[in-house]
């Protein structure tokens, strides 16, 4: 009996000593738990850098505007008005230099519209139907931005010149394209018709052919559907694509300058106008007329800006817009007893009240 009793008593010791440490255990674990959020407030966020680092990136950046941006703007506007108001005007109103600034204008104005009805069809097509070389049509659209400017110039010369392909047949029948408005009209088109498009593409992709099948569904047609339902949504990208293509159109030089000739007065525009003006080391006027094309960048830059702010806030409005939720629960007071309703369907308030391009009635 003595030596079991014995036993008993180790046995309750031992049992004693190991809820000890296990108590032990557990406070020294709490212990890390509580002290682990401070550990890891006081180390350092990987993503984040440094204040000194952070403040070097941004002064570095500003640095760089400031070189290649800010300072070349302020001296184009700087040489411009070195001589004065009169001087400036005078030099715009000079013949060749209205020229220059008429065939430039009207350039665009042809350029631009047919670009844009391209990028409005090339981008339709692409992006909501699925066809046989879609991927070489793709592919032809990038062609511009892979080719150099002065390279596509040659390619008109090598077509429509003297020696060209087709030089003999328009000699013949007393039609000029090179060293000519057309044959300028045909370069700026080539290097500026990408623009559009680009900028429409993906954006459809991504808006998908949903409402145009519920159109469909509704009994609309083609070009209902193109102008009341795809047209409105992708109205601030077409905005954005028109913009940029006018200030490539309007700025071009490499493949203008192989085309036109450089007839003063005749086939020269703002960009080849202002080379002329500083190759006479006319300075003055030179700067001039290039703070015309400093002007027209701004007010594409603004212009720029406000479409993306409408594009941006669009598609925040199209993902704030709640999906279909089901079926409404049955409420307690049905559930108690009361008769069976036909089933209830959520409809957002928001979402209501936006008027909708098709509705039926109107088609």
């Amino acid at each position: 009996m003595s030596r079991r009793s014995a036993q008993d008593l180790n046995d309750v010791k031992s049992d004693a000593n190991n809820d000890v440490k296990n108590d032990a255990n557990g406070a020294a674990a709490a212990k890390s738990l509580a002290a682990a959020p401070l550990n890891a407030a006081r180390r350092p966020d990987p993503v984040s850098e440094p204040p000194v680092v952070r403040w070097l990136l941004t002064g570095i950046a500003l640095l760089f505007l400031a070189l290649f941006l800010v300072v070349p703007l302020a001296a184009v506007f700087y040489q411009a008005l070195n001589k004065g108001l009169r001087f400036y005007f005078e030099s715009l109103a000079d013949p060749d230099a209205l020229s220059a600034i008429k065939l430039t204008v009207m350039t665009a104005a042809i350029a631009v519209p047919l670009n844009l009805v391209f990028g409005l069809a090339a981008s339709w097509c692409i992006a909501k139907f699925e066809f046989r070389g879609k991927a070489l049509l793709t592919t032809l659209i990038d062609l511009p931005f892979s080719v150099s400017p002065v390279i596509s110039g040659l390619i008109y010369v090598l077509m429509f010149g003297a020696q060209g392909w087709f030089g003999p047949w328009l000699e013949d029948h007393n039609v000029q394209i090179i060293f000519a408005v057309p044959g300028i009209v045909l370069a700026t088109i080539f290097v500026t018709f990408p623009f559009v498009a680009r900028e429409l593409i993906p954006l459809m992709q991504a808006q998908g052919n949903d409402e145009e099948e519920a159109a469909h569904v509704l009994g609309a047609s083609g070009w209902q559907i193109f102008r009341r339902v795809t047209l409105p949504n992708v109205k601030w990208g077409l905005l954005y694509g028109v913009i940029l293509c006018n200030a490539r159109a309007m700025g071009e030089f490499g493949a203008v300058s192989v085309v036109s000739g450089h007839i003063r007065g005749q086939t020269d525009t703002m960009p080849l106008h202002v080379e002329i003006l500083y190759n006479e080391y006319n300075f003055s006027a030179a700067f001039a007329v290039a703070s015309l094309l400093a002007l027209l960048a701004l007010v594409t830059l603004g212009l720029k800006l406000l479409a993306e702010r409408h594009m941006s806030a669009e598609l925040s409005a199209a993902r704030a817009v709640p999906a279909y939720a089901g079926p409404a629960p049955s409420s307690a007071a049905h559930s108690a007893g009361s008769p069976s309703a036909p089933p209830s369907f959520f409809v957002n308030a928001t979402h209501a009240s936006q008027p909708h391009p098709l509705k039926q009635g109107e088609l």
